[in-house]
């Protein structure tokens, strides 16, 4: 999808690879992707939590290079560290930081009536700057009250159900709190949990913004 001169792919599951006017290459969360995309071309790599399905070093190699700056939640450094990756920034939720550019808002993801993402892990979502446009990631979370302060241009937002919200809960949480001003995209399904049966209800259940289900990469 292209918005505003930044193109956004979706990788499956919760991975994006964002490219911004200026040629800089970020991703979130790449887990199981597809050959094509063994090309060491990040410039930035962010990471919400520290399950499989988010933090891959498989994955990871393939889009690393030397020059990588790796942005990631606390819990996530010591295994990073230790799959020999450098350039690593620990992060929480609250945390501001410019790079390469492009602002980072690193805000909260949890659960709240489960216990897979408990809030004192400090897992996190992020919201990204550039080209003057506010995407934000929720990482794998639930509908939380810090979702009313986000104010996005596009929002990322799980719809499976399980270990996140439901397509009902996204759904409502996108209507009530986040509120995107240009379009929402659901993700964290076709992967592990959740399918496009999720998805398309989500869209048929969103009314304040226009929905995307993009392909994956």
């Amino acid at each position: 999808m292209e918005f505003n001169n930044i193109n956004i792919y979706w990788l499956g599951h919760d991975g994006y690879k964002i490219v911004n006017n200026e040629d800089k290459i970020v991703y979130i969360d790449p887990y199981k992707l597809k050959e094509k995309h063994n090309e060491h071309d990040a410039d930035l790599i962010l990471i919400s939590h520290n399950h499989f399905d988010h933090l891959s070093p498989e994955d990871l190699r393939i889009i690393n290079n030397e020059k990588t700056s790796i942005i990631a939640a606390a819990e996530c450094v010591e295994k990073l560290k230790q799959e020999g990756f450098r350039n690593i920034k620990e992060v929480e939720p609250g945390q501001k930081i410019l790079q390469d550019g492009i602002d980072i808002e690193v805000v909260p993801a949890y659960n709240i009536d489960k216990n897979y993402h408990p809030k004192e892990d400090k897992k996190v979502g992020f919201i990204i700057t550039t080209n003057g446009t506010r995407i934000y990631h929720s990482g794998d979370t639930d509908a939380i009250p810090e979702m009313n302060e986000i104010k996005p241009d596009i929002a990322l937002v799980p719809v499976s159900g399980v270990y996140v919200m439901t397509a009902e809960e996204a759904a409502k949480a996108i209507n009530n709190m986040i509120k995107p001003s240009k379009v929402a995209i659901p993700m964290h399904y076709g992967t592990i949990v959740g399918t496009e049966v999720d998805a398309n209800k989500f869209k048929e259940l969103v009314k304040v913004c226009e929905v995307v289900l993009l392909n994956s990469e």
